[in-house]
């Protein structure tokens, strides 16, 4: 891959997704648009790139930029986190709510082990939680990967107890799968986090990890008024442990690296997000 198309590369991920792509990640990028090329019927990456530069196609354009965009997760990343997710915010939030149901939104859930996480402490919890799980990611690849809760071996030893994995998952052939009733605990969406996401409603726990950092500065500040607006008045949001966010002065710091809690008592700033583009869902 040319520097000349690595930086068209680069222009293509900031101008639809906001995210940054560094000098250093050509051999990253052209392995994984070479599966693009093949499906495209083309000799290589650079013939691909030529094929959008001469003629401008805005379903290539996404295939690639979804192609581009990195899906490092795993279960339980940062396990710490959990920890304090599991043990201590569920049931806080739970204990605040009549009804005892909480909504979670999971921003950035690429091919869904994070979201599968919760279900995991929600269901696992003395008293088990309520909870409705709403998962949001640019790409239709991972979210076809997320939904069908199908993960290979070497995908649920990262990061996952075998107690967990023995109690949650059955074993398909060389796989594993998660089961129905964690599955059902789920929803899918296809959206673009630069796009608002309000119409999605209020959560009592947001999780956008490991997101920001790659972001420019203008879709950071873009996120995050989305996900601000989208926080019940007593939220907590959930960004990475080595992210430092701009957020309003309706938040505080929540004890641990990387949450942060809502003041019910200070307002957020209005989302400044655009019109949202249709998501598509996938229960």
């Amino acid at each position: 891959m040319t520097p000349a198309d690595l930086d068209f590369v680069a222009a293509l991920v900031r101008a639809h997704a906001g995210v940054v792509i560094r000098a250093d990640k050509a051999f990253f990028i052209e392995t994984r648009l070479g599966p693009v090329a093949r499906r495209e019927k083309v000799p290589g990456v650079p013939a691909l790139l030529e094929k959008l530069r001469q003629t401008p196609d805005p379903v290539l354009t996404r295939q690639v930029v979804e192609a581009t965009l990195m899906q490092e997760t795993s279960f339980f990343r940062d396990r710490a986190v959990f920890e304090r997710i599991g043990k201590v915010l569920l049931p806080e939030l739970a204990a605040r709510r009549p009804d005892g149901r909480l909504r979670v939104l999971c921003a950035g859930c690429a091919t869904g082990q994070e979201a599968y996480s919760i279900a995991m402490l929600a269901t696992d919890l003395a008293a088990p939680a309520a909870v409705e799980i709403v998962a949001v990611d640019f790409g239709q690849f991972p979210l076809e990967k997320a939904r069908t809760g199908l993960y290979t071996h070497f995908e649920v030893q990262r990061g996952l107890p075998i107690r967990r994995l023995l109690a949650h998952f059955d074993k398909i052939d060389e796989n594993w799968r998660i089961r129905a009733d964690l599955r059902q605990m789920v929803q899918w969406v296809e959206l673009n986090l630069l796009d608002d996401l309000t119409g999605l409603g209020n959560f009592d726990l947001v999780l956008c990890r490991n997101v920001l950092g790659s972001l420019t500065p203008e879709a950071q500040t873009r996120v995050l008024a989305s996900l601000e607006a989208a926080c019940r008045p007593d939220a907590v949001l959930v960004v990475g442990a080595q992210e430092t966010p701009a957020l309003s002065a309706a938040f505080r710091p929540a004890g641990s690296p990387g949450l942060w809690q809502r003041s019910p008592t200070v307002a957020p700033v209005p989302s400044s997000a655009s019109t949202p583009v249709p998501a598509r869902t996938q229960a």
